[in-house]
């Protein structure tokens, strides 16, 4: 069996490398491209997801292909996406080798498609980022991300709905809209990440994708190790300060829930359920946790000596935080 079985990329021996290939789409951020017309960053969403699953093995992306779908082409819209696509592929330093563009009539409403890819990179094999040397004591840094990136957007549109506020709405104490910050590109952190592993040190690394910090930063951890999040280390973006925070409670009280053995027979989405049983609309602390990126897109489990290094030199105009340390024990804790 190949190694990275479980992690966010494919392994596949090549020789004296691993080809690493991951895939993804960009989820339900889509309906929110449909309702903004912001439609030329989504392809950079959509090639970010699967980049930064393969440099978390420590590859270097190599190529890129798409699969666009919609029930009948727009050149325009088209063009928008895919020069999207385009931009991503130059920020991760890979080729856009081709893709698939689908007509399905009658398959997708007017103005609506459907977006997927794939990427494939190479490390070799005795530089794998594998987690294998990873022990307590080691230290977790993050890097920012640019807002929600591209996961948790089911959540956010039931947020959105039970707000009040529409997408060209100003997102609460800030100049942007609200369409403007959910629709925020994904960032690219291959040439960061690979910078930082040339200098020694780093032993594990995590993609904060669907499942936030909780579920996806013990995917690089041996068994019998776990981590301490110190959740203030670093500046959360105010678009989830929003998403928590925003009341719905007041549209709950139109559904007069009825008691609990009536309420078993109810068909809630589980989303739903997350925002009624939340106290007076906020969404949790741990929930949002198991949701979100919380402003940091990436997680990086180095040696404290190199987190000294890493921390001090930085990464040009791009913060880097200490965020955490792995301890003894399973799973994430937060202090």
């Amino acid at each position: 069996m190949a190694p990275g079985i479980g992690g966010f990329g494919g392994l596949f021996p090549l020789g004296d490398s691993y080809l690493v290939a991951g895939t993804d789409g960009v989820g339900t951020k889509l309906k929110l491209a449909f309702e903004t017309g912001i439609h030329d960053t989504i392809g950079i969403d959509l090639v970010a997801m699967s980049v930064n699953d393969i440099v978390t093995s420590g590859a270097k992306p190599l190529f890129f292909l798409d699969y666009f779908a919609t029930s009948h082409l727009d050149v325009d819209l088209a063009e928008k996406v895919i020069k999207g696509i385009v931009d991503g592929c130059q920020q991760s330093d890979c080729v856009l080798l081709g893709g698939e563009t689908a007509e399905m009539p009658d398959f997708y409403a007017d103005g609506e498609y459907d977006l997927s890819g794939f990427a494939v990179g190479i490390v070799k094999k005795d530089a794998v980022i594998d987690g294998k040397n990873i022990v307590a004591g080691d230290v977790l840094i993050g890097l920012p991300s640019s807002g929600v990136h591209s996961n948790g957007f089911s959540l956010v549109r039931r947020v959105l709905a039970r707000s009040g506020l529409s997408l060209k709405d100003k997102l609460p104490g800030e100049s942007i809209t609200l369409g403007e910050a959910l629709m925020a590109p994904t960032v690219i952190y291959v040439k960061q990440v690979l910078d930082i592993i040339r200098e020694g040190g780093v032993k594990g690394i995590a993609h904060i994708t669907g499942g936030g910090f909780t579920d996806n930063i013990p995917r690089v951890f041996p068994k019998g190790l776990g981590a301490t999040i110190f959740k203030d280390s670093w500046e959360v973006p105010p678009v989830f300060k929003w998403i928590q925070e925003a009341s719905f409670h007041h549209q709950f009280t139109t559904l007069n829930p009825p008691c609990f053995n009536e309420f078993t027979t109810y068909a809630f989405h589980p989303h739903d359920l997350i925002l009624l049983f939340s106290q007076a609309g906020r969404i949790e602390d741990a929930e949002m946790m198991r949701t979100f990126n919380m402003g940091i897109g990436m997680v990086l489990v180095v040696s404290p000596e190199a987190s000294l290094r890493i921390l001090e030199t930085g990464n040009g105009s791009k913060p880097l935080y200490r965020i955490g340390k792995v301890i003894s024990g399973e799973g994430v804790s937060y202090s």
